[in-house]
């Protein structure tokens, strides 16, 4: 038995395993179609066809045009061209931007920058129910309004938010303001449709989805026009320029033909609803996410342990969760916070984030190290 076999990784909305086949591709760009998709010879045509393919596979899953499809180095660079491509598009006429306040930090951390120069920034809370409704978003959009960011589910809580009556909204009040929506912990788990949406602007990542790191995409709609973050060739349409990152941008192509989120959400259903059942029989274990939340995401509060002190202890017993979003290293979430969590509360929270390939097994384990740790812990 292998040291993987032993592992209960439950850290999957930070990142994921690679699938054999992503890897497979990576692999065979990296060391048989490794000519640059830009030149001109046989091994860039190759190149550039294995380029078109991966384009295709990601537009696929989101019902989009190939041609609409942008390959970035990751979430965060996709993020920071859509939120800074439309604000600085758009500054002469428009120069407020809406969010809401539980995205993730390569948001808000953008949308703060912005305002050090100049943009005003509304920043709209959920309702007690976790989720941020579409009158809020709407009542805060006005004609100088240039872009609206609402994520599709929150990477901390699973709060799957009503992003298609928010766009509809915030379009009937003012059509010019162009809506982006952070799809990165929806897409692959739940249908993400560009159109279905309403969406001029949505980020996808490879990583969360058994693709490697490293690579994203922003589906930038027909018509809508982003000032490049970058500038260099003409790769990417010149929104992003720079040589392809082929061997991950292909290995992604790959991943997101093995979608299946209707076979997937039924496996981690039952997961989520195991593990809710088996955490809530642990004396001082309550629970944050809501009812309605995407299945891949369980978030909870372990008593009065603090957050990373669980989390390691956890460690030791081969299980592996998180406090919180991995990008915010330990610090306090600004998600829990939000939703009006005592400090106590929000401490001790712990992410638990599903895949297809969790078992049982690893619940039981989670479940063990939980109540263990409660046990141990509480009286040092």
């Amino acid at each position: 038995m292998g040291v993987k076999d032993l592992e209960h990784y439950l850290d999957n909305s930070a990142t994921t395993a690679v699938s054999a086949a992503a890897a497979d591709k990576a692999f065979q760009i990296m060391t048989k179609v490794y000519g640059n998709p830009s030149s001109l010879h046989l091994k860039g045509l190759e190149a550039e066809r294995e380029l078109t393919q991966a384009r295709k596979s990601v537009a696929a899953q989101l019902k989009a045009g190939a041609e609409e499809i942008t390959f970035t180095s990751g979430g965060t660079e996709a993020n920071n061209l859509a939120l800074f491509g439309a604000a600085y598009a758009s500054q002469r006429q428009r120069k407020h931007i809406v969010l809401s306040s539980v995205e993730h930090s390569s948001v808000l951390e953008a949308a703060k920058r912005l305002e050090a120069e100049g943009f005003s920034v509304t920043r709209v809370d959920p309702r007690s129910d976790g989720r941020v409704h579409p009158d809020d978003v709407a009542a805060a959009v006005n004609g100088g309004t240039a872009l609206v960011s609402v994520m599709l589910v929150n990477n901390e809580t699973g709060a799957v938010m009503p992003v298609r009556d928010i766009f509809a909204a915030v379009k009937e009040k003012n059509p010019q303001t162009v809506c982006h929506t952070d799809a990165v912990q929806a897409f692959g788990k739940l249908p993400v449709r560009a159109r279905v949406l309403g969406a001029d602007l949505i980020t996808v990542s490879g990583h969360k989805v058994h693709a490697p790191k490293g690579v994203g995409a922003l589906y930038i709609k027909k018509g809508v026009r982003l000032v490049p973050r970058q500038y260099g060739g003409e790769q990417e349409k010149r929104v992003r320029p720079g040589t392809e990152n082929l061997p991950a941008i292909a290995a992604f192509g790959v991943a997101c033909e093995e979608f299946d989120p209707d076979g997937n959400l039924a496996v981690v259903s039952e997961l989520n609803r195991y593990a809710a059942e088996r955490l809530l029989q642990i004396e001082g274990v309550s629970l944050n996410s809501p009812k309605d939340a995407l299945p891949y995401v369980l978030n909870i509060s372990a008593g009065r342990v603090r957050s990373e002190t669980m989390l390691h202890f956890l460690e030791e017993q081969d299980v592996f969760v998180s406090s919180g979003s991995a990008c915010a290293k330990g610090k306090p979430s600004h998600v829990l916070s939000a939703l009006g969590l005592s400090r106590e509360r929000a401490d001790s929270a712990l992410r638990i984030s599903f895949c297809k390939h969790n078992t049982k097994a690893d619940i039981d384990a989670l479940c063990d190290g939980v109540a263990m740790g409660l046990r141990v812990l509480a009286h040092r």
